[in-house]
């Protein structure tokens, strides 16, 4: 057969075929030899170290055997947030267990003692301070001045509309600052305060709701009634202000229905009244309280020109007018220590504390006038802006007021300090000292 016509894998010799038979037997004892050496592995337990691993009752779930996050170098923040974060439980495993903290609504009130009704000094005059709870230094003075204090007056209640349209009482017991009293100078008096105030604004028409009808008066009544004996207290401080010349009659009749029913319990009335308002009976007020106190401040207020807050002449010339009328042993009077803003063209002051004043004087460099007739200090700045300041805290105000009082009186007249809080004591330099903030109670 010629070589055209061969076949093209044609291979005589057998060649070809030699090759193949030995790469697939090459190929066979390989295969053989791995399947050998797999069922061998399937077979035979291989030996492994001894862990000492305790018998389970399950194998593990799916999320017990996630990997975990790789840890990657941090950057400066979160390096400084591990550190801080290992600071803080450092310094919490050295720290005592602490009470989770309460509202203070939540916070039960301490009982008072039962010790016999402290004795009103006839010696000295009365120490009186005030108390607020929108003022966090507050709490921190009250602790600071309470072995100065015999009472401590609280503003803890006001009046609010009602949803019918009534009037309804609101109260607001600060429980930590009661239980502090109670249990540190229980011989302390802490008497609640009612208000017309409403956000920063005295309300006239609410209070004329409140007294102008007999179940209205009622109503109150009873609710004032309820707050103090659930709470203990020895009686109720009234501050109604800016009534209406039309309500005076019923605001007098609702004052003594007040005191009948508070009297029957052995509980007392305060009443707060202004220092010169023709419309205010004072002899009739005095009547039907157990004590009043003249708030013998704002002379010139936020609506009117500008002045002095108390001018000494002013203070002198109403407290002898006042006294015709009052007995001294029921008469508290009340010093002001606060300041007016009054702006060149705007009709109403903004209100400022003593210390909001002397800030601003500093800051502005202002130049501070000392006015010896009124002994009342005021001073300009921002060009528009003037500035009058009534600081009776300080002890030759306190010791002039002191002595204008006894010389009207004949006998010590109260005498307390408002708008910063407590009325001192005793009139010396120390007296300036004690001093709880409060609010103003001329807005």
């Amino acid at each position: 057969m010629s070589s055209v016509d061969s076949p093209v894998f044609y291979d005589p010799a057998g060649r070809r075929w030699r090759r193949v038979r030995r790469t697939w037997l090459a190929l066979a004892v390989m295969v053989t030899a791995m399947a050998a050496v797999f069922i061998a592995s399937v077979l035979v337990n291989p030996v492994l170290p001894s862990l000492n691993v305790r018998q389970v009752a399950s194998l593990p779930n799916t999320a017990d055997i996630k990997p975990k996050r790789p840890s990657l170098p941090a950057n400066p923040s979160e390096q400084k947030a591990k550190k801080a974060q290992a600071e803080l439980q450092h310094a919490l495993a050295l720290t005592p267990r602490v009470v989770p903290g309460k509202r203070r609504s939540h916070i039960p009130i301490v009982p008072p003692p039962t010790l016999p009704p402290p004795i009103v000094p006839t010696n000295r005059p009365l120490s009186i301070g005030f108390y607020i709870n929108w003022d966090e230094s507050s709490y921190a003075s009250l602790k600071r001045n309470l072995d100065h204090l015999d009472w401590v007056i609280a503003e803890w209640s006001h009046l609010q509309a009602a949803p019918d349209g009534s009037t309804s009482l609101v109260t607001e017991v600060d429980a930590p600052a009661l239980n502090w009293v109670r249990l540190t100078r229980p011989q302390v008096q802490v008497i609640p305060m009612v208000q017309n105030l409403v956000d920063e604004k005295w309300q006239p028409d609410l209070l004329a709701r409140a007294v102008s009808d007999e179940p209205g008066r009622q109503r109150l009544i009873a609710a004032l009634t309820d707050f103090v004996q659930q709470n203990k207290f020895p009686g109720v401080c009234v501050d109604f202000e800016e009534p209406p010349a039309a309500t005076q009659q019923a605001l007098l009749t609702f004052i003594q229905e007040l005191h009948q029913e508070f009297a029957a319990k052995g509980l007392f009335v305060i009443q707060a009244v202004p220092f010169d308002d023709p419309d205010w009976h004072y002899k009739d007020y005095a009547a039907a309280t157990d004590y009043v106190m003249l708030m013998a401040y704002d002379q010139h207020w936020a609506g009117s020109d500008p002045g002095s807050v108390a001018a000494q002449d002013w203070y002198e010339r109403n407290i002898a007018n006042r006294m015709h009328d009052l007995d001294p042993a029921k008469t508290i009077i009340a010093l002001g220590s606060y300041g007016y803003n009054w702006t060149e063209g705007d009709k109403n002051a903004d209100e400022v504390t003593c210390q909001e004043a002397l800030i601003t004087a500093r800051d502005s460099k202002a130049n501070v006038i000392f006015d010896p007739a009124t002994r009342n200090p005021h001073f300009e700045y921002d060009e528009d802006v003037e500035c009058y300041v009534a600081n009776d805290l300080t002890a030759d105000k306190v010791e002039r007021a002191a002595k204008c009082a006894a010389a009207v009186a004949g006998a010590p007249a109260f005498i307390k300090s408002d708008h910063s809080g407590v009325r001192v004591s005793q009139v010396e330099s120390e007296s300036a000292r004690r001093i709880i903030p409060t609010r103003s109670y001329a807005q």
